[in-house]
């Protein structure tokens, strides 16, 4: 087991989760009192708050991305939302249910409304509270895995990895720490919810806010600028020393996928081994093209790997099929439209196939995709989630061929062979450098009408960066022409079958060819 790695992805695992925990019980806490206090539009923002509980995660995600880009932010972004539902439902109703008589008798003393609230009402909605706050937390940690469809770290790293590489002791081992952490801050809660309400830790805490309130009051002036100085000395601080970081860092992205896994890591280790830059790896972007292109434009990432036919269709929105010919017209449009270059084509080509169970293709003579079109009714076929999407994927191959399938799948990348093998679907895409293509139980099938483009492998960088680093060019070129096909499913097959990490099979290969 790789302690480093787990251990690095449990503690974004905790930033994640215990900044929009954190976030979400400020929010919803303030939420709780103000609609408290005016109850009558309390109802209304119950049931919307409701409804955003009710969006699903990836969709709100997926909403997100364009306004907040990959990363952190849209990842805190949406677990603050969803953790605001338990904290502003148990805020509100545990102050509705201190008893008027107890608020009239706070301001016969002579409490103020804020005195009321922290030394009254406070004290007595706090178990109420401290339940949504239980909920929430647990909630949000579990929710945190999601994290890594967006490019952002945590524990969801490694399941959704340990899913694509096949490596179920990485998809055990991450499932496991969720629920380990998830355990310790719910049991961590309890303990403070046993020293605030049971041992009367709530009353001392609650004078001991109102006696600062009170101070800060009276020396308003002397507080602001002490808070102000330390405000711009740290930011200062930590903007000088994010500036410093950034500018000798050199992020990379890829796909998910076990050639995306390994790809990102080549790029890292050749840049790593041949200049002074550091590079932060991106590692299995949850949505592919879709989600890094948007990243690799708004500047979030500096490079990444990427397909010709992919870029022509999916990004520049070509309907014509790409080819090897046209490679200078799509250098030149990446370069005018989003001041990106390809860098270094490494010199195999991955392009789509489709592959059908081994045992229908000799029962019913399948040999190409027309031959596969006359039986397609009656077969279940399986592809990842954005093959149903791109023009070159679903919507292209049906316009070309009559295919009309009994039931469809949407399913991850990494469950597509196991799925054949256990004879939940009949048929599915396949790359044609995929590890497992010469092991599996399918037959991969001639296209006879020439419909997949060519996918030639290659750096998409952006002229930016490299007009900061030009080091890096000579980096990336001294990979092109280097990978042929074989090379490329013989480390996809190390990952994929033989369970070997991404970055030892990239250190050995680079180590065998000179590198």
């Amino acid at each position: 087991m790789d302690v480093g790695f787990y251990g690095q992805l449990f503690l974004a695992h905790i930033f994640l989760s215990g900044t929009a925990i954190a976030c979400s019980f400020i929010v919803g806490l303030g939420l709780g009192i103000v609609l408290q206090a005016n109850r009558q539009i309390a109802n209304g923002v119950i049931t919307f708050v409701n409804i955003a509980y009710t969006i699903p995660s990836i969709a709100f995600l997926g909403f997100l991305l364009p306004f907040t880009g990959v990363g952190d932010t849209t990842a805190i972004i949406a677990l603050v939302v969803y953790g605001l539902l338990p904290i502003v439902r148990s805020t509100y109703e545990g102050l509705q249910h201190v008893r008027k008589e107890e608020i009239e008798g706070a301001q016969a003393l002579g409490l103020s409304r804020w005195q009321t609230l922290f030394l009254i009402q406070g004290p007595l909605a706090l178990p109420e509270i401290l339940t949504g706050l239980q909920t929430m937390a647990v909630m949000t940690i579990a929710l945190t895995a999601i994290a890594s469809f967006v490019g952002a770290g945590g524990l969801g790293v490694a399941i959704y990895r340990g899913i694509t590489l096949h490596d179920m002791p990485m998809t055990v081992t991450g499932s496991i720490l969720v629920a380990f952490l998830a355990i310790l801050v719910d049991r961590l809660l309890a303990l403070l919810r046993i020293v605030l309400v049971e041992k009367h830790g709530c009353t001392r805490l609650s004078l001991w806010l109102d006696k600062s309130i009170n101070y800060i009051y009276k020396n308003q002036t002397k507080c602001g600028a002490l808070f102000l100085s330390l405000v711009l000395l740290g930011g200062g601080l930590s903007y000088g020393y994010q500036q410093y970081v950034s500018y000798h860092t050199i992020r990379v992205a890829s796909k998910p996928t076990t050639e995306g896994y390994l790809l990102g890591e080549l790029l890292k280790q050749v840049i790593e081994r041949k200049t002074h830059l550091h590079v932060e790896l991106y590692n299995g972007i949850g949505g592919g093209t879709s989600n890094i292109q948007p990243g690799m434009v708004s500047g979030e990432y500096d490079l990444y790997p990427e397909y010709t036919g992919t870029a022509w269709q999916v990004v520049l929105g070509r309907k014509d099929p790409y080819k090897k010919e046209k490679f200078n017209e799509l250098q030149s449009l990446y370069h005018s439209k989003y001041g990106l270059t390809w860098v270094g084509m490494y010199g195999f080509n991955d392009t789509y196939g489709l592959a059908v169970r081994k045992d229908l293709a000799e029962r019913y003579h399948l040999h190409t995709y027309s031959d596969f079109a006359r039986i397609s009714p009656q077969l279940r076929f399986g592809a990842e989630y954005d093959f149903f999407g791109r023009p070159d994927g679903y919507p292209g191959l049906i316009s070309t061929y009559p295919f009309r399938f009994g039931q469809t799948l949407d399913m991850d990348n990494g469950l597509k062979y196991t799925a054949i093998r256990n004879g939940k679907i009949d048929a599915m895409t396949v790359f044609t450098t995929d590890g497992q293509i010469k092991t599996a139980p399918i037959t991969v099938l001639v296209d006879d009408k020439h419909f997949y483009p060519s996918y030639e492998a290659g750096t998409v960088v952006s002229e930016r960066v490299l007009a900061r680093h030009p080091e890096l060019r000579q980096a990336l070129e001294s990979l092109t022409g280097k990978i042929k096909e074989n090379d490329m499913i013989a480390m996809n097959y190390q990952v994929e079958v033989e369970h070997k990490s991404p970055a030892s099979v990239i250190s050995q290969w680079l180590d065998s060819h000179g590198f």
